[in-house]
């Protein structure tokens, strides 16, 4: 399976990059073809320009901005999302993807005020995000970031019911302990895809 990884963090000693190496890792073991897409080392542009707005909803011409990214979300058959959460949302960068390249006429398309999902080419969706706050804040929230992975991508992609996340929460205060029980927790799920 070709599998899109989205990373969005911007230190590479970080223990999200830990992790990234290591679902890296996994995944090829398991014989998929990955993309790795790391959106700091590709200083992928997250701001959506005004002539890009203005061409929204132009469908050949709203792809120019974002057309390597297109193809290469086209090519998928599965995607992983890769980030931590800063002030309860997914950092600017990642954010920014989802505007810039989740397009009209790439991962949905509205016909007669009906939505329809485009991305069916995506059959499984994962998520490993790591949180500032405690878990009881961000449900409190409504955990927003698991909302979007398992709703919103459930929607526009053909992975419904085929989506995990996997948060680990109050990443400050983890111990080492923590730390290491999350990283193999998130490992035993890669090893199954």
């Amino acid at each position: 399976m070709r599998i899109l990884v989205l990373f969005a963090h911007p230190l590479e000693t970080s223990f999200l990059a830990t992790l990234h190496t290591g679902i890296i890792e996994t995944l090829r073991l398991r014989q998929h073809e990955i993309d790795d897409l790391d959106l700091y080392a590709e200083n992928f542009n997250p701001v959506m320009s005004r002539q890009t707005y203005a061409n929204y909803l132009d469908i050949v011409a709203n792809r120019t901005q974002a057309a390597p990214y297109v193809e290469r979300l086209l090519a998928a058959e599965a995607m992983v999302l890769i980030s931590p959460v800063w002030h309860d949302g997914f950092p600017a960068i990642l954010k920014g993807f989802f505007d810039c390249v989740f397009l009209p006429g790439v991962s949905f398309k509205i016909e007669k005020g009906r939505y329809s999902p485009m991305l069916l080419n995506i059959k499984r969706v994962g998520a490993v995000c790591t949180y500032g706050a405690k878990r009881s804040h961000t449900i409190a929230m409504g955990d927003p970031q698991r909302r979007f992975v398992k709703g919103n991508l459930g929607v526009q992609t053909s992975a419904a019911g085929r989506s995990d996340f996997i948060g680990l929460y109050d990443m400050d205060g983890a111990t080492p302990q923590q730390r290491a029980h999350y990283l193999t927790r998130v490992t035993r799920a890669f090893s199954m895809w």
